[in-house]
């Protein structure tokens, strides 16, 4: 396939090698292009624009930060809209709102393009390793048509049903994540005061019933000092306020969810933390 692809961050760059390994081609624009050099080396090329990566593209699939980045990149002057031809595919993996999905996918069908909303769970090593979550939404033939490229990036692949629909299972995601997280960082905030060898706590909690992924993947970070991202906690603070968001207007209480979007509100917003990754919300309570 000729693929675009925008947004080169930690998640969009892996996908976009393993699209390369699969043999495919992909043209790529992001908003800073010193970002895109690791995929440019690997073999991509570049656009100067959503527009021109639309241009050249029967496939093009967003990755970026916030809605109103999604937004941006499909509708502005120069974005996806006015460069997709008609009968391509454009598919959203960016984490964003139902809402939009549903909005995107209304102006996609006026200009004859299939439209999807694809976000993934896995973290940076999920896309390195094409090991993805892919939650799907939209157009079900496209969806069909579209499930061997997802199959190349991820392990697990499902259709949810109508425009939005992957989004909301991605909230889904986020709110059992937002457990883990919390649990995973005060356990350690108690095995270390409890004068425990951390190392032996996690090796025998991974092999009980407390084991879970984010415990895996992200406890041996927490262990070498390194916060580095898998995950923006920025971004995932961003995921937790659209799960609450949607909750209230299906009137629901979430209060369990509430609390880990003060504490990652306490790390993003009051202690400056939003670009390390989730596993630096343990910061906040060694401050204390």
């Amino acid at each position: 396939m000729q693929i675009g692809f925008i947004g080169t961050g930690v998640m969009g760059t892996g996908i976009i090698q393993n699209l390369l390994k699969a043999g495919h081609q992909v043209v790529v624009y992001n908003r800073t292009k010193a970002h895109a050099q690791t995929v440019l080396t690997a073999g991509a090329t570049w656009a100067d624009s959503p527009q021109a990566v639309a241009a050249q593209s029967t496939v093009i699939i967003t990755m970026v930060g916030f809605p109103q980045d999604v937004q941006d990149v499909y509708s502005r002057t120069d974005g996806i809209f006015a460069g997709a031809r008609p009968g391509s595919t454009v598919i959203d993996m960016t984490t964003s709102t139902p809402a939009l999905a549903v909005e995107l996918t209304k102006t996609a069908h006026e200009l004859k393009l299939k439209a999807l909303d694809a976000p993934v769970s896995g973290g940076d090593v999920g896309a390195k390793n094409a090991t993805l979550t892919v939650m799907v939404g939209g157009d079900q033939e496209a969806y069909q048509a579209m499930k061997p490229l997802f199959d190349q990036i991820g392990q697990r692949v499902n259709y949810f049903g109508t425009a939005g629909k992957g989004q909301h299972t991605k909230m889904a995601n986020q709110i059992m994540i937002a457990g883990t997280m919390t649990g995973l960082t005060e356990m350690l905030v108690y095995a270390k005061a409890a004068g425990l060898d951390l190392p032996q706590v996690l090796a025998t909690l991974s092999s009980g019933g407390a084991d879970n992924w984010s415990m895996e993947n992200y406890v041996p970070r927490i262990l070498k000092n390194d916060y580095t991202p898998g995950f923006f906690a920025k971004h995932f603070l961003k995921d937790l306020r659209i799960a609450l968001r949607e909750a209230d207007r299906m009137h629901l209480d979430l209060p369990a969810t509430q609390q880990a979007k003060q504490l990652y509100e306490t790390m993003v917003d009051d202690c400056g933390l939003g670009d390390d990754g989730t596993q630096g919300l343990i910061k906040i309570y060694e401050d204390k």
